[in-house]
């Protein structure tokens, strides 16, 4: 029998109850014996079979009448009810009437709602002597329910087993507490309540306690929140199970059975049960649809079935919203919801235990009950927004507070309705609210506003996008998570301690003249989306006016708004353009601006970076983005009005590879013969310290030989994250560069920008910057290093990527490729813009398709975001000249039978 238990919403049943429907018509007309007698193995397969038949015809029906108003009670109960006719008959067939043994359902079955896929599990109570002297029958009662495709789990157990592994393992008492009896008199009843009776067994605050435990372990396995992109509705954090887990600490600690009988006993207000009731229906009507939709016990609304889901529920696409989003939005608010009152109801249930606490006063309106904090008024806030700001500043100045208390929470969510937005709020309120921003832990007084639903009573906006998802692979949470997660990342670079994550951010933060200006960007920047249009510049328009309404001056408010507008340049301009480029970073630098502004952009694209998905940030962004930081910053230091001196920056970074070299031990006559073998273009498009590096490791390189070079760019071996940056130096030979990114494909490595430059006497110097697939590798810069020189010392045809499996993720946002080309702003070369569906090995394929076509590669820069690639190449022909229209044509059809073998011919692509 499953371990999971349940709690009672099914009536109580008739141990001498007569067959229903669909027992009726299992047993009608099959010339089969009346329930006891002997019946050989033929006849029960025909009434296995017509069972079988007839529940699914049941299922059917009820699939059916399944809808978006469909009542999700119903549902439950008459397939639990068509279940309970099929098991009564086959037990009836089984089990001679009379005889000492009495069956019981449990689990989730025992509660009476029967999920279409769920398993059914069932407990045969009986002594010792009749289990043995029934053997036969209840074998035969096992392989017939299986037969009929019931995935039935049992346990047989006589009263005093019941107690002894009830007394062992809580998740089995769990699953007893509950029993519904399907084939038992008011004996067996009796003795089975007695065997699991709180006097014998888990008395209610061992119970209550290990079942708390049981849920933080559970949320934390989920990571403790609900905005995952394929969340699971059942077992994660404000799912059912928190439903479940709340009716078994009621039914043990007061004996009663459902939530609702919890509110005589006042401990749950009328409002708050009627609002679990609601969000209960609303996720039972997700997960009974998932159950359709998969065709099997699927908890997780994966991608798989996420649009088929939102159909079945008649949730269309409209301008601004697909109906995935939309079901998925009121999945996260109903999860929502239902941890917000879970968490006021298990606080109650700590108090029936430890009973009412002496009040500690910390100031005259609030004090500590148990270290929670509760408002000293009777009758508080009464919908005055300045108590309720009051309250969360007295939250945040004192650090040892355990949370709200649970009478003060119902007080708040009673009053939200009541409390005026920031636009009809008094001066006052607007006051306390920046007072807040201003203040010590401003970030954890933000979040917990948003999870108490004050944020978005306060500033509208916010509540319009909490809860909303983006159906991609990009944004791994919500808009409202994403803008927490952003905000905690900038309170993270003001902490004081120093995040590896991040080399200069903790350094950048101190320069900030108003921190509170960087939360409020931070706070607006997505707050639009949804709306249609350019979010950017709608939630620029929603900053101003929100900063205007609280008296910021209009410099403070100009930079607010124009941080909002500008959020993704900075990310862009790294990612997609080639920033050692001096008018990329000048055309940057006049965007910006000053070094203020800098500074604010910088700390919000890091930010927002890292709180878009756990795997986006690596050492790769954080070297990419403090290049163009500091690059910037000279320009602005110099001044927007000196032109860029291609000739003074070369020789700065000559000036500064030679002097790492001098400090490196190698004379004059060495570091000049090895800069006179080295591109002249290398000296503008890399750093000194890569300059160095490169000359260092060719000192010894004779002609015609081939050296790799490989090291680590960022973080300590096992920090995941960790980059590589690998340098080849060669002969000029077909081939090369796609050879070198399959043999990185195939070792596992992600190519995020790649340089090829040509030097002296027909040799390439290729400079790649990867990253591990495996986020949580670290990547070892030696067995990189062997393996790309022995892969290379072969014959290149011969090095080809692995095929490899499109992950199940990637499956489900397919677009057709898109190839553009343009020429370079000197028209030597052509800019090759590649936008496809991404998958695993998709770059070794497109550089071979490069191959095919005779092309070289001069420059690449590879993003992906989510299931979403967009490469830029820098590439020529084999004479070194620009694509015509005919290579073009060439490259597009090579690349769309590479990329969509399936449609060679789709027109579409490409």
């Amino acid at each position: 029998m499953g371990a999971h238990g349940g709690r009672d919403r099914g009536r109580r049943g008739r141990a001498d109850a007569g067959p229903g429907p669909v027992a009726a018509r299992v047993n009608a007309g099959t010339g089969l014996a009346p329930a006891g007698a002997a019946v050989d193995a033929a006849s029960d397969a025909a009434w296995a079979l017509r069972a079988r038949e007839n529940l699914a015809q049941v299922d059917a029906r009820l699939a059916r009448r399944y809808g978006p108003k469909a009542a999700i009670d119903r549902l439950l109960a008459l397939r639990a009810r068509a279940v309970d006719e099929v098991l009564r008959a086959a037990w009836a067939r089984c089990v001679p009437a009379g005889a000492p043994l009495a069956l019981f359902a449990v689990g989730g079955y025992g509660r009476g709602e029967l999920f279409p896929r769920s398993d059914i599990d069932l407990l045969v109570l009986a002594e010792p002597d009749a289990q043995r002297a029934q053997q036969a029958g209840l074998s035969r009662f096992c392989a017939l329910v299986w037969d009929v495709g019931l995935p039935v789990g049992h346990a047989v157990r006589s009263a005093g087993e019941c107690t002894a592994a009830a007394a062992g393992d809580q998740t089995i008492l769990t699953a007893l507490i509950e029993s519904r009896p399907l084939v038992a008199d008011a004996a067996a009843q009796a003795a089975l309540a007695a065997a699991v009776a709180p006097e014998r067994v888990w008395p209610p605050r061992d119970f209550f306690e290990a079942k708390r435990g049981e849920l933080h372990a559970r949320h934390q396995r989920y990571g403790d929140t609900s905005d995952n992109l394929e969340p699971n509705i059942k077992d994660g954090p404000g799912g059912l199970r928190d439903l479940h887990t709340l009716g078994w600490m009621a039914l043990r600690a007061f004996g009663v059975h459902g939530l609702d009988a919890v509110v005589g006993l006042g401990h749950l207000g009328p409002d708050e049960a009627a609002a679990l009731a609601r969000e209960r229906r609303a996720l039972g009507r997700l997960r009974f649809g998932l159950h359709l939709v998969a065709g099997r016990p699927e908890e997780r609304l994966r991608f798989d079935y996420q649009k088929a889901l939102a159909q079945r529920l008649g949730l269309a696409d409209d301008a601004h919203s697909l109906g995935v989003e939309k079901m998925m939005q009121g999945f996260y608010r109903s999860a929502a919801i239902v941890r917000r009152i879970s968490d006021r109801l298990l606080q109650r249930f700590e108090e029936t235990f430890e009973g009412e606490a002496v009040p500690e006063p910390i100031d005259p309106d609030f004090a500590l009950l148990r270290g929670y904090l509760a408002a000293s008024a009777s009758y508080w806030p009464e919908g005055d927004l300045r108590e309720v700001l009051a309250l969360f500043a007295t939250w945040a100045a004192h650090p040892r507070v355990r949370g709200l208390h649970s009478r003060t929470a119902r007080a708040l969510a009673e009053s939200l309705p009541r409390l005026p937005p920031y636009a009809t709020a008094g001066p006052a309120a607007r006051a306390r609210f920046m007072a807040l921003l201003r203040g010590p832990r401003a970030v954890e007084t933000l979040t917990r506003m948003a999870r108490l639903g004050v944020l978005g009573q306060y500033l509208p906006a916010f509540a319009r996008v909490s809860g909303r998802m983006q159906f991609d692979l990009f944004h791994a949470y919500t808009v409202d998570q994403h803008t927490l997660m952003v905000l905690r990342n900038l309170a993270g670079f003001g902490s004081g301690v120093a995040d590896e994550r991040f080399s200069i951010a903790h350094g950048v933060w101190p320069r900030l003249r108003k921190p509170e200006l960087l939360l409020l960007a931070g706070l607006f920047h997505d707050i639009a989306k949804g709306r249609g249009g350019d979010h950017s510049e709608l939630g620029a328009v929603d900053a101003r006016e929100f900063c205007v309404a609280h008296g910021l001056s209009e410099a403070d408010t100009g930079l607010v708004a124009w941080l909002v507008e500008q959020h993704l340049r900075m990310s862009t301009t790294a990612q997609k353009q080639d920033i050692s480029d001096p008018d990329v970073v000048h055309a940057f630098a006049r965007l910006v601006g000053d070094r203020d502004r800098l500074d604010y952009l910088y700390l919000l694209t890091c930010a927002d970076i890292a709180g878009t998905s756990p795997e986006l940030w690596n050492a790769w962004k954080d070297r990419l983005l403090a290049d163009l930081y500091l690059a910037t910053r000279r320009v602005l230091r110099a001044g927007l009005e000196v032109p860029v001196d291609a000739e003074a920056r070369e020789a700065e970074a000559r000036e500064g590879a030679r002097a790492l070299l001098r400090g490196q031990g190698f004379g004059e006559d060495v570091v000049a013969r090895q800069f006179a073998q080295m591109p002249d273009e290398s000296f503008l498009r890399f750093r000194p310290e890569q300059l160095a590096w490169q000359a260092a490791s060719l000192v010894r390189v004779r002609p015609g030989d081939t050296r790799v070079a490989v090291r680590r760019i960022g973080g300590e071996d096992g920090e995941h994250g960790a980059a590589l940056e690998v340098f080849v130096h060669s002969p000029d030979r077909d081939g090369l560069f796609a050879a070198i990114v399959a043999t990185l494909d195939r070792h596992g490595y992600g190519v995020h920008q790649a340089r090829v430059l040509m030097g002296p006497n027909g040799t390439v110097f290729d400079t790649f910057e990867v990253l591990p697939a495996d986020r949580f590798a670290s990547g070892d810069p030696a067995q990189l290093e062997e393996a790309l020189c022995t892969a290379l010392a072969g014959a290149l045809d011969q090095v080809r990527a692995p095929r490899r499996v499109v992950p199940r993720q990637l499956r489900h946002f397919r677009f057709p490729p898109r190839a553009e080309f343009n020429l370079s702003a000197d028209g030597r070369r052509s800019l090759f813009s590649l936008v496809c569906p991404d998958r695993p090995g998709l770059l070794a394929e497109v550089t071979q398709a490069l191959r095919a076509c005779r092309l070289r590669v001069h420059d690449a820069r590879i993003a992906t975001f989510g299931e979403r690639a967009e490469d830029l190449f820098q590439i020529t022909d084999e004479h070194d000249q620009p694509l015509d229209e005919a290579a073009q044509q060439a490259l597009r059809a090579e690349l769309r039978a590479r990329l969509d073998p399936d449609n060679p011919t789709n027109g579409a692509a490409c």
